[in-house]
C-alpha cells in the first residue's frame, strides 16, 4: 500500500541510518548485515506500540501485568534466634562460646 499521510504515521519504518544511530548512542557495534536484519524489525516493534497505543484510552489505567499481583510473603516478624548455648550444642568441638575449627594457618602470618 502506497504511503499517504493519512496512514504514514500507521506505517513509519525506521531506517538503517537511524538504526545505527540508536546502536552508537548505546554504545553497540553492529554489522552491515545486523542493521539490515533489526531496522525492519523495530519497525514492526514501533507499529506494534502505535497500534496498542491508538487502543488505550484515557480511561483505561496502565498496567505491568493483565492480572493484578498479590504479595505472597508472609509478615515479617521478629523471633528470638538462638542463645550461644543452643548453637554450640551440635558443634563438634567448642571452646570459650565459640566454634573451635583446625587451624589452616600456621605462625607465619
Amino acid at each position: 500500500m502506497p504511503e499517504t499521510p493519512e496512514n504514514a504515521e500507521a506505517s513509519a519504518q525506521i531506517t538503517r541510518d537511524e538504526v545505527a544511530h540508536l546502536a552508537n548512542l548505546a554504545r553497540i557495534d553492529l554489522s552491515d548485515a545486523e542493521l539490515d536484519h533489526l531496522a525492519p524489525q523495530l519497525s514492526v516493534i514501533l507499529d506494534s506500540v502505535r497500534s496498542i497505543s491508538a487502543v488505550a484510552g484515557d480511561d483505561v489505567p496502565p498496567t505491568s501485568h493483565p492480572m493484578p499481583l498479590t504479595n505472597v510473603f508472609r509478615d515479617d516478624v521478629a523471633v528470638p534466634g538462638l542463645n550461644a548455648e543452643q548453637a554450640l550444642a551440635m558443634a563438634p568441638q567448642s571452646e570459650q562460646q565459640r566454634f573451635m575449627v583446625p587451624r589452616i594457618l600456621g605462625d607465619e602470618q
